[in-house]
């Protein structure tokens, strides 16, 4: 699977540099057989975005920005690595991420999928596990049909400015009780930007996950 997202970031062609970052040896040892770059970083780590640092220092790379891809995404496609390049690159941006329109009433009372609430200028307001914003009068069931409400996609792109600001902040009261570590960057004045994307790209995390796409 970690390779077969490799493969996929690859494809981006906005992406110049592909590095596998794991604090297990056996997934090292069978990426780099494959010849996919890979570092060993720590056992410590609270978050993806702290490991992709640790990555990042590592490397010693000179790229421009990173963009912090998770391992359970293997239908994740270059055309959505793209949008988060082109925000970067061409609107200058220090964190951009991606969300996806919410079609579906189970989707938007899920606490499992995380929502997001963008500006006028597509910068993000708030994420919660919350159907956000509430809609006063409506019922339930027509709330996805009365607003738009996006769905967040867990990709980031930082500039490495960034990236070592946001790791060095302490955990927020909003974080907390989300359990969403983008609050902390929100509640510490750090500015997202959100690109769209109108393909479903769902995560691997469990045996199950693979049943009911039916590729186990």
């Amino acid at each position: 699977m970690i390779l077969r997202v490799a493969d996929q970031v690859r494809q981006c062609q906005s992406i110049s540099e592909v590095l596998v970052a794991t604090d297990d040896e056996r997934i090292m040892e069978h990426v780099r057989n494959a010849g996919v770059e890979c570092v060993m970083t720590g056992t410590h780590h609270p978050s993806g975005t702290d490991r992709c640092l640790e990555a990042y220092q590592l490397s010693q790379s000179k790229a421009d920005f990173i963009l912090n891809v998770q391992g359970d995404e293997p239908f994740v496609d270059p055309s959505q690595l793209e949008a988060l390049c082109q925000l970067m690159s061409r609107q200058g941006s220090s964190i951009a991420t991606l969300a996806k329109r919410i079609t579906d009433r189970e989707t938007l009372f899920d606490a499992s999928k995380v929502k997001v609430i963008v500006d006028q200028h597509s910068r993000a307001l708030y994420f919660s596990r919350q159907a956000i914003p509430y809609m006063r009068g409506v019922d339930e069931a027509e709330w996805h049909l009365r607003h738009t409400y996006y769905k967040h996609l867990g990709l980031y792109a930082f500039t490495a400015g960034a990236l070592q600001a946001i790791c060095a902040l302490t955990p927020s009261s909003l974080e907390i009780a989300e359990s969403l570590e983008q609050l902390r960057w929100l509640e510490n004045g750090y500015g997202i930007d959100v690109a769209f994307t109108d393909i479903e790209t769902p995560s691997i995390d469990t045996p199950e996950d693979l049943m009911k796409l039916n590729l186990g």
